[in-house]
């Protein structure tokens, strides 16, 4: 039997309920123990053996947590993180981590100082889409890699009722804190810190106060440029990737299920889980040696957040690396706050 951390999660709304509980309570590497509920006490009805504090102070004083995960706006990332390491626990951060480069070295730091972990769920790295175009680059099929546009679209052309991300008061709102990190995040598993980078945003919906489109351009060694953008006027979703090099393309919508099936209740343990439907399947096209294209259709592997739960562990457990490193994490930030 393995070792168990016991966890803590600061919230239990959509992101707690969704993405965070059902990986946690489903790994035998964890006892979920504890959730903060300031007034709707809906986690003990799903998960009865559990503790609901009224606070987050409630929560960070309680001695048995081993790690914290820290699902709260945005702009509360860096003082909840904080109190968390100085508590003497290991956090798990939602992106993004914090809004500024030097509050996360800050945390990072003091981790260090404390001997704790400090990891970020980017959980967007274990999407079945964001996989499959990892494996064809990974391949070497393309050649030498000219372009690559990853994209992050809806449509919501209201303003939203979460103020923290919808008003410019609250530092690190607005969708470049929001979509960004995943987009940039996944440029980065794949190619590294750019070498530089140029970026453009614009508040498109009536009465927007933040950014609600943006554009990154980063610029990597042998003229590679990688493409960056997210809307929220997209009533047309474009593909989600799309990869040319010179002996090929790929091209993918979005396609992962994950979210959706969890919202509808179904377990990661559930047979089906994370499996893609079939018309969401990935487009390969290979230029052959007489000149014309060879297609084929990609079926993508299973997404699975429940990946990143188990690295967790085993940075904490095995001290084994986490696959989201500290450098990835500046490097992110450093085009966030640009």
């Amino acid at each position: 039997m393995r070792p168990k951390i016991n966890v803590g999660l600061m919230a239990y709304g959509m992101s707690g309920k969704v993405f965070h509980a059902p990986f946690v309570h489903q790994n035998d590497g964890f006892n979920f123990i504890a959730v903060t509920e300031r007034s709707k006490k809906q986690a003990v009805q799903d998960y009865p053996n559990i503790t609901s504090y009224d606070s987050i102070d409630q929560l960070i004083a309680d001695d048995n947590i081993d790690l914290v995960i820290i699902n709260t706006p945005n702009y509360t990332h860096y003082e909840y993180a904080k109190k968390c390491l100085l508590a003497g626990k290991h956090i798990l951060v939602e992106k993004p981590f914090t809004a500024t480069v030097a509050q996360a070295k800050e945390l990072f730091d003091l981790a260090k100082e404390v001997g704790k972990h400090a990891l970020v769920y980017q959980n967007r790295r274990f999407d079945s889409g964001f996989k499959m175009t990892k494996e064809v680059i990974d391949s070497g099929k393309l050649g030498k890699l000219t372009e690559v546009y990853f994209r992050f679209d809806r449509y919501r052309n209201e303003i939203g009722p979460k103020l923290f991300k919808e008003d410019n008061s609250y530092e690190a709102s607005g969708l470049q804190y929001d979509l960004g990190p995943h987009l940039i995040d996944q440029a980065i598993a794949l190619f590294g810190k750019p070498e530089k980078f140029y970026k453009v945003l614009a508040n498109n919906r009536e009465s927007s106060k933040v950014d609600d489109y943006f554009f990154i351009h980063l610029s990597y060694p042998n003229q590679l440029n990688v493409y960056l953008t997210a809307t929220l006027l997209a009533a047309d979703i474009p593909p989600a990737f799309v990869v040319n090099g010179a002996l090929g393309a790929f091209s993918k919508n979005h396609g992962d299920v994950q979210e959706a099936q969890l919202l509808k209740g179904m377990k990661p343990s559930d047979e089906g889980y994370g499996l893609e439907i079939v018309k969401d399947a990935g487009k390969l096209t290979l230029v052959n040696s007489d000149g014309g294209r060879d297609v084929s259709l990609l079926t993508s592997p299973l997404g699975n957040y429940g990946e990143l739960f188990e690295a967790v562990y085993q940075t904490i457990v095995n001290d084994q690396p986490y696959p989201i490193s500290q450098e990835d994490i500046i490097a992110q930030l450093e085009i966030l706050e640009s």
